[in-house]
């Protein structure tokens, strides 16, 4: 196979139908989280209820990432997916029938308001099995050596379906409400579970089956802090989502300050989206394995000026365009951090790995989401945002300037020696 092939994880067969399945979660969680964003803030009108749906989902996903991660290893990574999925299907349906108006007429608007944080929090423990199920799943479906590329695709199609997700959601507010629309989620979730039975079991590759959980999490943490590379791209990428949380306060800036609608906030919401995919789309073809941490370091600073932008304006168009150049840039940060994950991290100890990684990246979207809506609540959503932004951008250089040797990283050859079989 040539080593040039920007296709070679896609003439696997079953890796087409990992993709597959993985659009559809993808999809049908980030069009349900933002359906339910819309839903509480017309419910609420305040900034801080934002922030309280990403807390309800921080709390239970930090508090069982660790032991999902011991959990995930310790099994067959196809049943565990089921069982994932099913959650969240019934997540999406419980959703689905408190806003039915039929069902909601008779309650109270804080009631309603409590069911759906309720099932947010519900979410979040499914959330935390999740994602390290899916990063085990895709190392046994595909041989090692395109294991960059395969990591490139699952991200460009997680991008993809962050993309249609959110403008989907925005569109379909307006033309079939908010109870139709998480019953179109529900149903990308059946989907989901269609994709993976085509899928076979796979092996347990870990030699420790049994191992004591506090033996297992112990060790899943300290290969993460002594791996300074892994450490460092997997620190970068939280301060970035921590700090540059704009895209929580996206149902304010449409409704309240660019008044664009549900329309707009879902093209608002789909453009970081779409700017992360054409990057992902473009490292299939052009190599950022070159100087990875100096693009790393740049890309996030990027990101940081766009949410910057963002923040000050009050035209759409420049709006959506600052969206677009930060998810270009975070796309950057995904393609080189997932690299440096697929190649640093052990078949026996992904699980716990990818845990560590969502508490670090993956549950600093809620944490980040909290963020912004308290210090909108402090400070005003304009100031809020372009405080997040330049936390970004001291963050970043500070990093850069104590950490000569993560500026040097590069993995060229690593890639290059994987792709030929050594």
């Amino acid at each position: 196979m040539n080593k040039k092939d920007p296709y070679a994880a896609l003439r696997y067969k079953e890796f087409n139908f990992f993709l597959l399945m993985r659009f559809a979660m993808v999809f049908a969680w980030s069009m349900q989280f933002v359906i339910i964003e819309w839903e509480v803030y017309s419910l609420t009108k305040d900034p801080l209820s934002l922030g309280i749906i990403g807390l309800m989902e921080i709390i239970p996903a930090v508090s069982m990432a660790l032991f999902a991660g011991h959990i995930v290893d310790q099994s067959e990574k196809k049943k565990l997916l089921v069982k994932c999925i099913l959650g969240f299907s019934v997540v999406s349906l419980g959703l689905f029938l408190i806003t039915v108006p039929e069902i909601t007429k008779d309650l109270s608007k804080n009631t309603t308001l409590y069911i759906i944080y309720a099932l947010v929090f519900i979410g979040g423990f499914v959330r935390s099995f999740l994602g390290p199920t899916i990063f085990s799943l895709l190392s046994l479906i595909v041989p090692k050596k395109v294991y960059p590329n395969a990591a490139t695709w699952s991200s460009s199609t997680w991008q993809l379906a962050s993309m249609f997700g959110p403008a989907l959601a925005g569109v379909s507010i307006s033309i079939m409400g908010v109870h139709w629309s998480l019953c179109f989620v529900f149903a990308c979730s059946i989907l989901a579970l269609f994709m993976l039975s085509k899928i076979e079991q796979k092996p347990i590759l870990n030699p420790k089956i049994g191992e004591p959980v506090f033996k297992s999490l112990k060790e899943g943490l300290h290969f993460v802090f002594t791996n300074k590379t892994i450490l460092g791209a997997i620190s970068l990428d939280m301060i970035a989502v921590l700090f540059g949380g704009a895209v929580a306060l996206l149902p304010i800036f449409a409704q309240d300050i660019l008044k664009v609608g549900s329309e707009g906030f879902g093209v608002l919401r789909a453009a970081p989206a779409l700017g992360s995919f054409i990057m992902m789309i473009l490292s299939a073809y052009i190599s950022l394995n070159k100087k990875a941490g100096i693009k790393l370091l740049g890309a996030i600073f990027m990101f940081g000026v766009s949410i910057i932008i963002f923040g000050l304006s009050e035209i759409f168009w420049i709006s959506v365009l600052a969206m677009f150049l930060s998810g270009v840039f975070d796309g950057v940060s995904v393609v080189v951090r997932n690299t440096i994950l697929q190649l640093h991290t052990p078949d026996h100890m992904r699980g716990r790995v990818a845990s560590v990684n969502s508490i670090f990246v993956g549950s600093s979207n809620e944490l980040g989401a909290f963020e912004s809506g308290l210090t909108a609540k402090l400070m005003g959503v304009v100031n809020a945002v372009v405080f997040g932004g330049v936390m970004t951008l001291l963050t970043v250089s500070f990093m850069g300037f104590v950490s000569p040797s993560f500026r040097k990283l590069d993995l060229e050859d690593e890639v290059n020696a994987l792709e030929k079989g050594y």
